[in-house]
């Protein structure tokens, strides 16, 4: 290669560097400009915010700031990341219902504004939402603002986020009354760990509540055995928790930090039992948890009258039933006779669950039946003259949410800013006050 060719190479090499350095220096300049602007924007937005929403961030940092090194549980909770497939099949909250939408959820918001026009006290509406954004327990006196905000669509601070639950350290139990958690503000996060790892970000502790039923209690009332029920027995999940089964084991690292500690960690989508993972992979839990129906039937004097009781049974596993909530749910139990020829000669129904202007006035009801044991509904039926009853059938149905009067329902719907608003406000009332089949059993007479 000639001298005079080297220098030309040069020159196009020095030229090229020349323009890769400008390009850089232009990049950087950029990148600067667009953090600088995400910080303004993010000041703004901070400085934009009502005071009270900030004082309750000081101590509910949202999750995002978690999700920086705890990704994994961040994206579970948020539905980002393996979606539970209870959500994907049945895509209704009797499947499975993300914490992280505790809040969102245009159906919660439907029932809170059904229930708010029943005039609840100020005291109620701290208990409607203590389950639903838990920071409402340390800043009571703004769960007004709060509720204003939710019906608008609008929820302006985070529901149940990372810090709700791991600020949690202790839960209260009483005979009587459901576990109520207690949340200890502070820079100290409590987890199940023994050994949590130390950071530069916060610190942790073991709280051991976090692997005791009165956790999840603490919100979903009571239908565990393992608080008020000890005697029952149980083969099946002895020695379980709630945790065991709807914060389904992984192994991994709770952060995202390279080389953390890998050990077993409950995943954080919190699948329900009605998922069909869950209940097909052991059939022994879904005889269980599934309610089953008795018979029992007798003729009186009067061969017009039919006297009939149903035994609604529940197996001995933790669950009451129904589980998840028995503030909302509502049950029917419907009994029919028939001739030979299928001809209904009689029939009856009685509806289990509260009125929304009952909803958290008074003690939690007690759920529709508790597990391991038998409820007895009674039934009186008066046959058409001269017929012949062949057999009996008994149906048992559920609702997730009361049916509202019409007078309760227009109520709702007029606080409603637009058509839009009321034809999905119409579309979830009808849809999840809609029956749905658990069980039924038929009887030859």
């Amino acid at each position: 290669m000639g001298r005079k060719q080297l220098d030309n190479e040069w020159d196009v090499i020095r030229r090229q560097g020349r323009v890769f350095l400008v390009v850089l220096v232009q990049l950087g300049l950029f990148l600067g400009s667009w953090c600088q602007g995400q910080v303004t924007a993010q000041q703004s937005e901070s400085e934009n915010k009502p005071g009270w929403m900030s004082e309750i961030e000081k101590v509910f940092v949202r999750s995002e700031e978690c999700k920086q090194c705890h990704v994994r549980h961040y994206e579970e909770w948020k539905g980002a990341r393996e979606q539970t497939p209870d959500l994907k099949t049945f895509g209704r909250v009797d499947a499975a219902l993300l914490h992280g939408s505790s809040l969102e959820s245009p159906v919660f918001r439907t029932v809170l504004g059904l229930w708010m026009q029943t005039n609840p006290a100020p005291e109620d509406q701290s208990r409607c939402l203590s389950c639903h954004v838990p920071a409402i327990t340390i800043f009571p006196q703004y769960a007004e603002l709060l509720t204003a905000h939710i019906l608008a669509g609008q929820p302006s601070v985070e529901g149940i986020g990372c810090v709700s639950c791991h600020l949690i350290h202790t839960v209260d139990q009483t005979p009587k009354d459901p576990p109520t958690f207690r949340l200890k503000p502070g820079p100290l996060f409590y987890g199940p760990f023994a050994n949590p790892e130390e950071n530069l970000v916060h610190q942790a502790a073991q709280a051991t509540v976090f692997r005791e039923v009165a956790f999840c209690t603490a919100c979903h009332f009571d239908k565990v055995k393992d608080v008020t029920q000890k005697e029952l027995t149980g083969e099946i999940l002895a020695g379980m928790v709630c945790q065991d089964c709807h914060m389904e084991s992984s192994s991994g690292s709770s952060t995202s930090r390279r080389g953390a500690a890998t050990r077993t960690i409950g995943r954080h989508w919190f699948r329900g039992v009605v998922g069909a993972g869950t209940m097909l992979r052991n059939r022994n839990l879904q005889a269980e948890w599934t309610p089953r129906l008795d018979i029992e039937v007798k003729r009186t004097g009067d061969e017009l009258a039919l006297d009939a009781t149903v035994l609604v049974k529940i197996g001995s596993l933790p669950h009451s039933f129904p589980d998840g909530d028995p503030v909302l749910k509502q049950f029917f139990l419907t009994m029919t006779v028939k001739d030979g020829q299928g001809r209904v000669l009689a029939a009856d129904s009685k509806q289990f669950g509260v009125p929304y202007d009952r909803i958290l006035r008074g003690p939690i009801p007690d759920p529709f039946i508790k597990g391991g044991h038998t409820r007895k509904v009674p039934f009186a039926l008066t046959l058409p003259a001269g017929s012949t009853p062949a057999f009996v059938e008994v149906v048992l149905t559920y609702a997730l949410i009361p049916t509202p009067d019409a007078g309760l329902r227009e109520k709702y719907l007029s606080t409603l800013r637009s058509d839009k608003e009321r034809e999905e406000a119409n579309r979830i009332i009808d849809d999840y006050t809609r029956p749905h089949l658990l069980t039924y059993r038929v009887r030859a007479l």
